[in-house]
Protein backbone atom coordinates (compact mmCIF):
# COMPACT_ATOMS: atom_id res chain seq x y z
CA UNK A 1 0.00 0.00 0.00
CA UNK A 2 1.51 3.37 -0.97
CA UNK A 3 1.26 6.36 1.34
CA UNK A 4 -1.34 8.28 -0.64
CA UNK A 5 -3.67 5.29 -0.40
CA UNK A 6 -3.18 5.34 3.37
CA UNK A 7 -4.42 8.92 3.47
CA UNK A 8 -7.35 8.02 1.21
CA UNK A 9 -8.34 5.11 3.44
CA UNK A 10 -8.06 7.24 6.57
CA UNK A 11 -10.21 9.97 5.02
CA UNK A 12 -12.86 7.43 4.05
CA UNK A 13 -13.03 6.46 7.71
CA UNK A 14 -13.87 10.07 8.58
CA UNK A 15 -10.69 11.43 10.12
CA UNK A 16 -7.30 12.93 9.44
CA UNK A 17 -4.15 10.82 9.52
CA UNK A 18 -1.90 10.54 12.56
CA UNK A 19 1.80 10.03 11.89
CA UNK A 20 3.92 9.08 14.88
CA UNK A 21 7.71 9.30 15.14
CA UNK A 22 10.07 6.95 16.98
CA UNK A 23 13.85 6.98 17.12
CA UNK A 24 14.90 3.51 16.03
CA UNK A 25 16.84 1.77 18.77
CA UNK A 26 15.61 3.88 21.67
CA UNK A 27 15.40 2.50 24.26
CA UNK A 28 16.38 -0.64 22.30
CA UNK A 29 15.68 -2.35 18.99
CA UNK A 30 13.18 -4.88 20.33
CA UNK A 31 11.62 -2.16 22.46
CA UNK A 32 11.18 0.01 19.37
CA UNK A 33 9.14 -2.75 17.76
CA UNK A 34 6.89 -3.22 20.77
CA UNK A 35 6.40 0.51 21.32
CA UNK A 36 5.61 1.01 17.63
CA UNK A 37 2.96 -1.68 17.80
CA UNK A 38 1.47 0.03 20.85
CA UNK A 39 1.34 3.31 18.91
CA UNK A 40 -0.43 1.52 16.09
CA UNK A 41 -2.98 0.08 18.51
CA UNK A 42 -3.57 3.58 19.82
CA UNK A 43 -4.40 4.95 16.39
CA UNK A 44 -1.17 5.87 14.58
CA UNK A 45 -1.69 5.45 10.83
CA UNK A 46 1.92 5.84 9.63
CA UNK A 47 5.16 5.31 11.56
CA UNK A 48 8.02 7.71 10.95
CA UNK A 49 11.07 5.68 11.95
CA UNK A 50 14.09 7.83 12.72
CA UNK A 51 17.51 6.50 11.69
CA UNK A 52 20.03 7.67 14.34
CA UNK A 53 22.58 10.14 12.96
CA UNK A 54 25.45 11.88 14.71
CA UNK A 55 24.39 15.40 13.68
CA UNK A 56 20.58 15.54 13.89
CA UNK A 57 20.43 19.26 13.09
CA UNK A 58 16.65 19.36 12.61
CA UNK A 59 15.93 17.87 16.02
CA UNK A 60 15.52 19.49 19.40
CA UNK A 61 16.80 18.20 22.77
CA UNK A 62 14.10 15.56 23.26
CA UNK A 63 14.81 13.64 20.07
CA UNK A 64 18.55 14.35 20.22
CA UNK A 65 18.69 12.57 23.58
CA UNK A 66 17.02 9.51 22.05
CA UNK A 67 19.26 9.61 18.98
CA UNK A 68 22.49 9.79 20.99
CA UNK A 69 21.31 6.97 23.25
CA UNK A 70 20.67 4.76 20.23
CA UNK A 71 24.06 5.63 18.72
CA UNK A 72 25.84 4.84 21.99
CA UNK A 73 24.12 1.45 21.93
CA UNK A 74 25.59 0.83 18.46
CA UNK A 75 22.40 1.07 16.41
CA UNK A 76 23.20 1.24 12.67
CA UNK A 77 21.19 2.25 9.59
CA UNK A 78 20.99 -1.44 8.69
CA UNK A 79 19.54 -2.28 12.10
CA UNK A 80 16.81 0.24 11.32
CA UNK A 81 15.91 -1.61 8.14
CA UNK A 82 15.61 -4.84 10.11
CA UNK A 83 13.22 -3.11 12.50
CA UNK A 84 11.29 -1.70 9.53
CA UNK A 85 11.01 -5.20 8.11
CA UNK A 86 9.56 -6.46 11.40
CA UNK A 87 6.98 -3.67 11.46
CA UNK A 88 6.04 -3.09 7.83
CA UNK A 89 3.20 -5.62 7.92
CA UNK A 90 1.77 -3.87 10.98
CA UNK A 91 2.02 -0.21 9.97
CA UNK A 92 3.19 1.78 6.91
CA UNK A 93 6.80 2.88 7.46
CA UNK A 94 8.51 6.13 6.47
CA UNK A 95 12.21 6.42 7.22
CA UNK A 96 13.46 9.73 8.57
CA UNK A 97 17.18 10.12 7.94
CA UNK A 98 19.90 12.48 6.73
CA UNK A 99 21.54 12.52 3.33
CA UNK A 100 24.91 11.22 4.48
CA UNK A 101 23.31 8.07 5.88
CA UNK A 102 21.96 7.07 2.48
CA UNK A 103 25.03 8.25 0.55
CA UNK A 104 27.59 6.57 2.83
CA UNK A 105 25.79 3.23 2.63
CA UNK A 106 25.29 3.40 -1.14
CA UNK A 107 22.17 5.00 -2.55
CA UNK A 108 20.98 2.03 -4.61
CA UNK A 109 22.13 -0.51 -2.05
CA UNK A 110 20.45 1.12 0.92
CA UNK A 111 17.24 2.11 -0.83
CA UNK A 112 16.91 -1.34 -2.40
CA UNK A 113 17.21 -2.89 1.05
CA UNK A 114 14.67 -0.41 2.37
CA UNK A 115 12.21 -1.40 -0.35
CA UNK A 116 12.75 -5.08 0.45
CA UNK A 117 12.02 -4.30 4.11
CA UNK A 118 8.67 -2.81 3.09
CA UNK A 119 9.53 0.85 3.59
CA UNK A 120 6.88 3.01 1.89
CA UNK A 121 8.59 6.39 2.02
CA UNK A 122 11.71 8.28 3.00
CA UNK A 123 12.23 11.76 4.44
CA UNK A 124 15.77 13.09 4.08
CA UNK A 125 15.76 16.02 6.46
CA UNK A 126 18.70 17.90 4.95
CA UNK A 127 17.99 17.23 1.25
CA UNK A 128 16.37 20.14 -0.63
CA UNK A 129 14.42 19.34 -3.76
CA UNK A 130 17.04 20.84 -6.09
CA UNK A 131 19.69 18.48 -4.68
CA UNK A 132 17.57 15.33 -4.92
CA UNK A 133 18.60 14.13 -8.39
CA UNK A 134 20.72 11.29 -7.02
CA UNK A 135 18.10 10.00 -4.60
CA UNK A 136 14.74 10.72 -6.21
CA UNK A 137 14.90 8.59 -9.39
CA UNK A 138 16.29 5.57 -7.55
CA UNK A 139 13.59 5.75 -4.89
CA UNK A 140 10.88 6.27 -7.49
CA UNK A 141 11.98 3.21 -9.46
CA UNK A 142 11.86 1.17 -6.24
CA UNK A 143 8.38 2.39 -5.37
CA UNK A 144 9.51 4.46 -2.37
CA UNK A 145 7.89 7.85 -1.96
CA UNK A 146 10.34 10.72 -1.36
CA UNK A 147 8.68 13.08 1.11
CA UNK A 148 9.88 16.67 0.77
CA UNK A 149 9.71 19.39 3.39
CA UNK A 150 7.94 22.73 3.05
CA UNK A 151 9.04 25.43 5.51
CA UNK A 152 7.59 28.82 6.45
CA UNK A 153 10.38 30.35 4.34
CA UNK A 154 9.51 28.36 1.19
CA UNK A 155 8.74 30.61 -1.77
CA UNK A 156 5.94 30.00 -4.22
CA UNK A 157 8.48 29.23 -6.96
CA UNK A 158 10.19 26.66 -4.78
CA UNK A 159 6.87 25.17 -3.71
CA UNK A 160 6.05 24.55 -7.37
CA UNK A 161 9.38 22.68 -7.75
CA UNK A 162 8.57 20.55 -4.71
CA UNK A 163 5.05 19.83 -5.93
CA UNK A 164 6.41 18.46 -9.21
CA UNK A 165 8.32 15.73 -7.37
CA UNK A 166 6.04 15.27 -4.39
CA UNK A 167 4.58 11.85 -3.67
CA UNK A 168 3.29 10.17 -0.54
CA UNK A 169 2.75 13.46 1.28
CA UNK A 170 4.36 16.83 1.84
CA UNK A 171 5.88 17.45 5.26
CA UNK A 172 4.83 20.97 6.23
CA UNK A 173 7.15 22.37 8.93
CA UNK A 174 4.92 24.35 11.23
CA UNK A 175 7.49 26.90 12.37
CA UNK A 176 11.14 27.93 12.30
CA UNK A 177 13.60 26.07 14.51
CA UNK A 178 13.94 22.44 15.52
CA UNK A 179 11.57 19.71 16.64
CA UNK A 180 10.08 19.80 20.12
CA UNK A 181 6.74 19.81 21.89
CA UNK A 182 5.08 23.20 22.27
CA UNK A 183 2.20 24.48 24.39
CA UNK A 184 0.52 26.54 21.70
CA UNK A 185 0.08 26.36 17.96
CA UNK A 186 0.96 29.61 16.20
CA UNK A 187 -1.64 31.25 13.99
CA UNK A 188 1.01 31.41 11.28
CA UNK A 189 1.02 27.60 11.22
CA UNK A 190 -2.62 27.51 10.17
CA UNK A 191 -1.99 30.24 7.60
CA UNK A 192 0.93 28.22 6.19
CA UNK A 193 -1.27 25.13 5.83
CA UNK A 194 -3.90 27.13 3.99
CA UNK A 195 -1.27 28.69 1.68
CA UNK A 196 0.31 25.33 0.79
CA UNK A 197 -3.10 23.79 0.24
CA UNK A 198 -3.97 26.55 -2.22
CA UNK A 199 -0.91 25.72 -4.32
CA UNK A 200 -0.67 21.93 -3.96
CA UNK A 201 -3.68 19.78 -4.76
CA UNK A 202 -2.19 16.50 -5.93
CA UNK A 203 -0.58 15.21 -2.72
CA UNK A 204 -1.60 15.02 0.96
CA UNK A 205 -0.21 17.52 3.47
CA UNK A 206 1.02 16.53 6.93
CA UNK A 207 2.12 19.09 9.50
CA UNK A 208 4.95 18.52 11.98
CA UNK A 209 7.34 20.30 14.39
CA UNK A 210 5.77 21.25 17.71
CA UNK A 211 2.56 19.26 17.21
CA UNK A 212 2.10 17.62 20.60
CA UNK A 213 -1.52 17.87 21.78
CA UNK A 214 -4.89 16.65 20.50
CA UNK A 215 -5.98 20.25 19.95
CA UNK A 216 -2.89 20.90 17.80
CA UNK A 217 -3.77 17.88 15.66
CA UNK A 218 -7.39 18.99 15.45
CA UNK A 219 -6.52 22.53 14.43
CA UNK A 220 -4.05 21.72 11.63
CA UNK A 221 -6.41 19.18 10.10
CA UNK A 222 -9.34 21.57 10.41
CA UNK A 223 -7.19 24.15 8.58
CA UNK A 224 -6.78 21.84 5.58
CA UNK A 225 -3.96 19.42 6.41
CA UNK A 226 -4.56 15.74 5.70
CA UNK A 227 -2.49 14.59 8.64
CA UNK A 228 -0.41 15.59 11.65
CA UNK A 229 3.07 14.41 12.61
CA UNK A 230 3.87 13.96 16.30
CA UNK A 231 7.39 13.10 17.43
CA UNK A 232 8.78 14.72 20.55
CA UNK A 233 5.57 14.14 22.53
CA UNK A 234 5.91 10.39 21.99
CA UNK A 235 9.61 10.42 22.83
CA UNK A 236 8.85 12.43 25.98
CA UNK A 237 6.53 9.64 27.11
CA UNK A 238 9.34 7.12 26.67
CA UNK A 239 11.76 9.37 28.56
CA UNK A 240 9.30 9.51 31.47
CA UNK A 241 8.84 5.74 31.65
CA UNK A 242 10.66 3.47 34.07
CA UNK A 243 10.57 0.45 31.73
CA UNK A 244 9.57 -0.49 28.16
CA UNK A 245 6.20 -1.84 29.28
CA UNK A 246 5.27 1.49 30.82
CA UNK A 247 6.56 3.27 27.72
CA UNK A 248 4.29 1.18 25.49
CA UNK A 249 1.29 1.95 27.70
CA UNK A 250 2.06 5.67 27.70
CA UNK A 251 2.48 5.99 23.94
CA UNK A 252 -0.64 3.96 23.25
CA UNK A 253 -2.68 6.26 25.48
CA UNK A 254 -1.20 9.37 23.87
CA UNK A 255 -1.89 7.97 20.40
CA UNK A 256 -5.53 7.41 21.36
CA UNK A 257 -5.87 11.04 22.49
CA UNK A 258 -4.17 12.40 19.38
CA UNK A 259 -6.26 10.20 17.09
CA UNK A 260 -9.39 11.72 18.61
CA UNK A 261 -8.02 15.14 17.70
CA UNK A 262 -7.47 13.93 14.14
CA UNK A 263 -11.09 12.81 13.92
CA UNK A 264 -12.41 16.04 15.40
CA UNK A 265 -10.32 18.14 13.03
CA UNK A 266 -11.62 16.30 10.01
CA UNK A 267 -15.21 16.73 11.16
CA UNK A 268 -14.67 20.46 11.70
CA UNK A 269 -13.22 20.81 8.22
CA UNK A 270 -16.07 18.85 6.63
CA UNK A 271 -18.62 20.94 8.48
CA UNK A 272 -17.06 24.08 7.06
CA UNK A 273 -17.17 22.97 3.43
Amino acid sequence: MNLERVFEDVERSGRGALIGYLTCGYPGLEETIEIARAMRRGGVDILELGVPFSEPVADGPTIQKAVYSALEAGVTPWDCLEVAGELSNDVPIVLLCYYNTVYANGVERYLSAAAEAGVEGIIIADMPVDESDEIYPVAKDLGIDVVFLVAPSTTERRLRMIAERASGFLYVISRYGVTGARENLAETTLELVEWVREHVENVPLAVGFGISKPEHVRDVIAAGADGAIVGSAFIDEIHRSENPEEAAERVEKLAEELAKGAEEGYQVRRAGT
